[in-house]
């Protein structure tokens, strides 16, 4: 497989255009937005130089252009678009028909801060204030993930036990726009792993509808529905893992690095990959990081596994939840391991908002004030603002 693979220079936004091109879209609608452009601007020149055979359709706004995909993709077609921040709150109404109608849709969204005040840079606020929009939800580290994790994206969204749309999630500039070698796979294996089907079609001799009124007997039922499916994406991944061409780029639940048996970080994106720098350079053999790539479906049942036994978790959270007692990662975590009586004291620290990226001093003082209270038998601090004020 080695042979076969080619190194390109990318940024994250290109590796996911290319991944996309390769994919063979029929129909990609969007709407410019900084950190993403990049991405629409590359397939626009991939159908304009005739190397994608696709529909280009530009619309006047990010609710335009998924209320397009929704309707092509009923149609039958392999569908992207790609958004951040103010442009994924303008589809929040359309996320959950797209979800809703088991619209097959790939969407990467460049996290974005959410205005106000105005910010372009880095969090993950607008994914996580859409994250009961029923859609399955991938974080990548670096742009090697993001190329690997989009062309996975789709067979995932078009399995026939799932049929519900993607979102692969990128951090806006710190990997959308950084660049790295990233190794790409031949076009013809690409194809091979997204074969065609007629999922649907339209055929004027057995019309169907979609979105009908859903009257309190049957709204219930489909909605449920929709909640198995989307657990059932949960087992699939697994199959979309092993069946994919580079088993170096199957997508996961998460990475374990070190020993989760003591203090253990949780955190998503690409600061994770900052952290796991600061702990083998630290030579922290004690010390676990759980990097998750899938937030929705939650892992719920593989964290309880390795948090169980766990001396203290530190959650990582780039974004916040004002006025709820944890931000969205924290509040899962607690939630899972409540159910199951584990009492794993849980730090929760909010990092990295508006694009302030945490320094490796940053992550070593965490780390110094976590084996802190650790080392003193109890731990006091149960949220923390990393780099608010200065330290932690």
């Amino acid at each position: 497989m080695s042979s076969l693979k080619q190194l390109k220079l990318l940024t994250g936004n290109e590796a996911v255009a290319f991944a996309v091109k390769q994919s063979d879209v029929d129909f990609i609608s969007a709407y410019p937005i900084t950190p993403q452009t990049i991405i629409v601007e590359r397939l626009s020149e991939y159908v304009e130089s005739g190397e994608l055979d696709a529909a280009f359709v530009p619309v006047e706004s990010e609710h335009s252009a998924l209320s397009a995909c929704i309707g092509a993709s009923l149609s039958g077609a392999r569908v992207f678009t790609s958004t951040s921040s103010q442009g994924l709150a303008l589809m929040h109404e359309v996320l959950y028909i797209a979800s809703g109608l088991r619209c097959p849709i790939v969407m990467s969204v460049v996290n974005r801060a959410v205005s106000a005040p105005l910010n372009i840079h880095g969090d993950h606020s607008d994914m996580m204030g859409s994250r009961d929009c029923g859609w399955v939800q991938l974080f990548c580290e670096n742009p090697q993930e993001a190329y690997h994790y989009t062309i996975q994206a789709f067979r995932l969204a078009e399995n026939p036990s799932v049929l519900l749309p993607v979102a692969v999630n990128l951090d806006g500039f710190t990997v959308s726009h950084s660049s790295e070698p990233v190794e790409v796979l031949p076009d013809g294996l690409v194809r091979d792993y997204l074969p065609r089907t007629d999922r649907l079609k339209l055929d004027y001799d057995h019309p169907m509808t979609f979105g009908a009124f859903a009257l309190p007997t049957h709204y219930y039922e489909f909605k449920v529905e929709q909640v198995t499916a989307l657990e059932e994406a949960g087992r699939v991944i697994g199959e979309v893992g092993r069946s994919y061409p580079d088993p170096s780029g199957s997508v996961r639940k998460m990475t374990v690095d070190g020993e989760t048996d003591g203090l253990v970080l949780v955190g998503m994106g690409g600061t994770m990959g900052t952290v796991r720098h600061v702990i083998h350079s630290l030579k922290m053999r004690d010390t676990g990081l759980v990097s998750l790539r899938l937030f929705n479906p939650f892992p719920g049942a593989e964290l309880i596994e390795l948090l169980s036994n766990a001396d203290m978790v530190v959650v990582m959270d780039r974004a916040l939840s004002p006025g709820m007692p944890s931000p969205p990662l924290a509040s899962n975590i607690k939630s899972i391991l409540y159910d199951e009586g584990v009492r794993v004291p849980v730090v929760s620290v909010v990092y990295g908002l508006g694009g302030r990226e945490p320094t490796v001093g940053l992550i070593r003082q965490l780390l110094g004030k976590a084996y802190g209270e650790l080392e003193g038998g109890h731990v006091r601090t149960r949220r923390l603002y990393l780099g608010h004020g200065g330290g932690a």
